[in-house]
């Protein structure tokens, strides 16, 4: 016996969690980021590094995820998730302030800071959504997702606004002070709201498969199993390749526009506003399109995913061209339409992903959305990187920005070409065949 799907109060209640998260990790990689370049004038490489390194760590949200699996409750890994997310913030704050005295030990201490804040977002993050997953209905997933998403960026847009005046006159005190209300109130959040979430109504169910799991070879060889799974290797692959051309659109926006279109960095960051008011109609329109019953609805969910890739490129390709036309280019326009391109394909992809994650040897949900979370961790923290290395390279070999940007951008919709072709195979697979090896560990377990 077990309870009924989450209705729309519990998804809220997981999507508090979410908020809770944002709330905490925008302190860290942009608070922090900007104190660190601005007040203490150290180069701007080293949060960039640290924000990479929390990315990083996060190669180990499958074995998170085996972790949540084994115990058969993911609850205990969302708290102590965020458990380790508050603290490694609080000391990331700390370790900021310590660098305007001791800049060799603060950096040292940051550096375990940062990798405690990975750490956390991928066990608590990687284990939210496994729960999602195992806990609402098939039809409520991909408004589900918008929710999750939507009250993350509240969280971000809340603790951004209430802590840039909490810390004005700055010091470094008040920043650690900030940051340990924050994250101590956002920890408290998670808390409450997971409490007695999760169906406690059968044990012996829930240790039944985690029994299986233990005895079925370790993690590494579940880890395996599960890339050897045609469907979950694909969507792995759809996730870094999508997510590593969003990432590295999303750094270079703003000096596009600055270099190309001469707009002050007010101007580029509203600009930045509405790409992401953007991202929010997408997903709502992908939310509302959702309510769709049956096969149709897997085929309807198939495309709004390539369809929300394929829309990214056309209009990640009508910025290259902006660059060429110059002023007389609506870039607001552009800007918006990519902003809901990317918000299509995004919630669609998180919806599949929650449908995806029971698609095969039963019992290793939290292993499979650990591996697509790792992969998108990965495809972030390169993304960057290789975007405003592509730009740069770019323009020291063209010599034009316009014409620099514009090599990068195609790049980047050749990117989203690539992850619609990928995302079209994922879900070619017939019912049949990704029901097939649940059935077969089932009966070789039972």
């Amino acid at each position: 016996m077990t309870r009924p799907p989450l209705g729309w109060f519990g998804i809220v209640r997981l999507g508090v969690v979410q908020a809770a998260l944002g709330a905490i990790v925008v302190l860290a990689t942009s608070t922090m980021n900007r104190v660190m370049v601005v007040e203490l004038a150290l180069p701007a490489s080293l949060p960039g590094a640290l924000v990479a390194l929390h990315y990083g760590v996060q190669v180990l949200r499958p074995r998170m995820g085996y972790g949540s699996d084994v115990g058969g409750r993911r609850t205990r890994w969302i708290i102590g998730g965020m458990a380790v997310l508050a603290f490694g913030v609080v000391v990331a704050a700390a370790a900021t302030a310590l660098m305007a005295s001791e800049r060799w030990a603060g950096i040292a201490l940051a550096v375990l800071a940062f990798a405690g804040v990975g750490l956390g977002v991928g066990a608590a993050g990687t284990s939210l959504l496994a729960l999602l997953a195992k806990q609402v209905d098939a039809r409520r997933r991909a408004p589900a997702a918008t929710i999750l998403w939507i009250m993350m960026i509240a969280g971000i847009a809340v603790t951004a606004t209430v802590a840039g005046k909490l810390l004005d006159p700055f010091s470094t005190l008040r920043l650690i002070q900030v940051t340990a209300g924050v994250a101590g109130l956002a920890f408290v959040a998670s808390v409450l709201a997971v409490w007695g979430i999760e169906d406690r109504a059968a044990p012996a169910a829930v240790a039944r498969p985690a029994a299986a799991i233990r005895h079925s070879g370790g993690f590494l060889r579940a880890l395996g199993e599960i890339w050897a799974e045609p469907q979950a290797r694909k969507f792995a692959i759809f996730v870094f390749v999508s997510m590593l051309a969003y990432s590295a659109q999303e750094l270079i926006l703003e000096p596009f526009a600055g270099s190309v279109f001469g707009l002050t960095p007010g101007e580029s960051t509203k600009l930045n506003g509405l790409q992401h008011s953007g991202v929010l109609a997408g997903m709502l329109l992908v939310a509302i399109g959702a309510g769709l019953s049956g096969e149709f609805r897997t085929r309807a969910m198939r495309g709004w995913t390539v369809g929300g890739c394929l829309a990214s490129a056309l209009a990640i390709l009508g910025l290259a061209g902006a660059g060429l036309v110059g002023p007389a280019w609506p870039l607001r326009a552009s800007v918006v339409v990519l902003g809901a391109a990317n918000g299509t394909f995004a919630v669609s992809a998180i919806g599949a992903m929650m449908g995806l994650a029971s698609a095969g040897r039963g019992g290793r949900d939290g292993t499979r959305i650990g591996l697509w979370g790792a992969a998108q961790a990965l495809a972030f923290g390169l993304g960057g990187l290789l975007g405003t290395s592509a730009s740069d390279l770019a323009r020291a070999l063209l010599g034009s920005p316009a014409t620099a940007y514009g090599a990068v951008f195609v790049a980047e919709a050749a990117l989203f070409l690539i992850a619609a072709r990928i995302a079209a195979g994922v879900f070619s697979s017939p019912a049949a065949a990704i029901k097939a090896p649940a059935a077969t560990f089932a009966e070789s377990h039972g």
